[in-house]
């Protein structure tokens, strides 16, 4: 009798340890305090309305702060990956960030789906991004879209102000070759911290400049200084802004000053304003009623959709992966990466998603839109 109830007991020991080896551990990066948190807390709130499970297996989130500093990402990565046993990391969500945590997941050989938008994230050229996916547009579409809106109205000349680190450097090299080949000259170059709160003297020489238009390669609500400041020192050009700073946060900031601006974005920022017969605007629609239902009307950004789209990767790539291996694994880890760059034709809020070995965020045009700042809200150019 003493032998069975010893027996029973390790077969019940088994069965839960196989449970627990089940569960999908996903690791969650944010920077949902310091300048980017208007970006991070709508990231770290759409996790809370995501799949609980997925192909049958339980999906844990452990969600941790970067407070928007790249050495805290990179710390947080290395607990997520030595004391939580990750399967895979969504993060950070800025570029420096996410920068800093490829080498990490590489040598872990660990999956990693960035919200951040630097096209150096997934540049393949790099072997370690093998293991990087990312769902935020690259700014070489974006600056594509840009230009394009500029020369169609006029614009001959413009002044650049950028973030002093990976977001506007990156930015500055796709939107320079872009502006040189369509005959769009570059007249001031200007870069300023995050957390700085003036940015008087780059101002004062893109006034000098006398530039057509202006274009702010900032995200978040730090994106609204320069912009304040140009308006305050009596700027008339035309403002241009980029996808970072798509959210409620940044018009509440920026208020009457950002009246009249243009940027790009992805087509979740405007679902409700998309044709019907676009095929994002379901997906689009469902994210943003989801996440006003729990957080209030208008609340939704793009940059919780980033989120809400590294889960639907997920959603379509974790069950590809499990046939191969189980949670916990290296091979499930090895399974869940090929699973992900196998991807075709899945439709996220921001776009369409078609993955390959040499590209690992798979977007094509129909990933943006341009819009306009009209009466403290976006309105969709069309």
């Amino acid at each position: 009798m003493k032998l069975h109830s010893k027996s029973l007991l390790v077969a019940l020991l088994a069965c839960f340890a196989g449970s627990a080896f089940a569960d999908i551990n996903v690791g969650v990066v944010v920077s949902a305090t310091g300048p980017a948190a208007s970006l991070g807390i709508p990231e770290k709130n759409t996790f809370a309305l995501m799949p609980t499970s997925i192909g049958g297996e339980k999906i844990n989130y452990i969600i941790l702060d970067d407070a928007s500093d790249t050495t805290t990402a990179v710390k947080n990565t290395r607990k997520l990956l030595t004391e939580d046993k990750v399967d895979v990391i969504i993060g950070s969500t800025i570029t420096p960030n996410s920068l800093a945590m490829i080498d990490i997941v590489a040598e872990a050989e660990t999956p990693m789906i960035s919200m951040a938008a630097s096209a150096r994230i997934v540049d393949t050229a790099n072997p370690k991004v093998k293991w990087v996916f990312k769902t935020p547009q690259n700014d070489i579409q974006m600056s594509t879209a840009l230009v394009e809106h500029m020369t169609n109205a006029g614009v001959k000349t413009v002044a650049f102000i950028g973030f002093a680190d990976a977001y506007g450097e990156g930015w500055y090299q796709e939107f320079s070759k872009i502006a040189e080949a369509r005959k769009l000259a570059i007249v001031a170059n200007e870069r300023y911290n995050r957390a700085d709160t003036s940015v008087t003297g780059q101002v004062l020489k893109i006034i000098s400049a006398k530039p057509d238009a202006v274009l702010i390669a900032g995200s978040g609500t730090p994106a609204a200084l320069p912009q304040k400041t140009l308006k305050e020192k009596g700027y008339k050009g035309a403002y241009y802004q980029t996808h970072g700073v798509a959210n409620k946060d940044f018009l509440r900031v920026c208020g009457k000053d950002c009246e009249g601006t243009f940027l790009p974005a992805g087509p979740v920022l405007v679902a409700a304003q998309l044709p019907a017969d676009n095929p994002i605007k379901k997906v689009a629609s469902d994210y943003v009623a989801k996440y006003e239902a729990a957080h209030g009307k208008g609340n939704s950004s793009t940059f919780g959709a980033h989120a809400w789209d590294a889960g639907i990767l997920l959603q379509n790539a974790v069950p590809v992966a499990l046939k191969k291996a189980k949670p916990g694994s290296k091979e499930f880890k090895v399974a869940l990466r090929d699973a992900l760059e196998g991807l075709k034709n899945v439709t996220v809020s921001h776009g369409i998603v078609n993955m390959s070995p040499t590209d690992h965020l798979g977007f094509d045009q129909r990933a943006r839109v341009m819009v306009r700042v009209e009466n403290g809200d976006w309105k969709l150019i069309k």
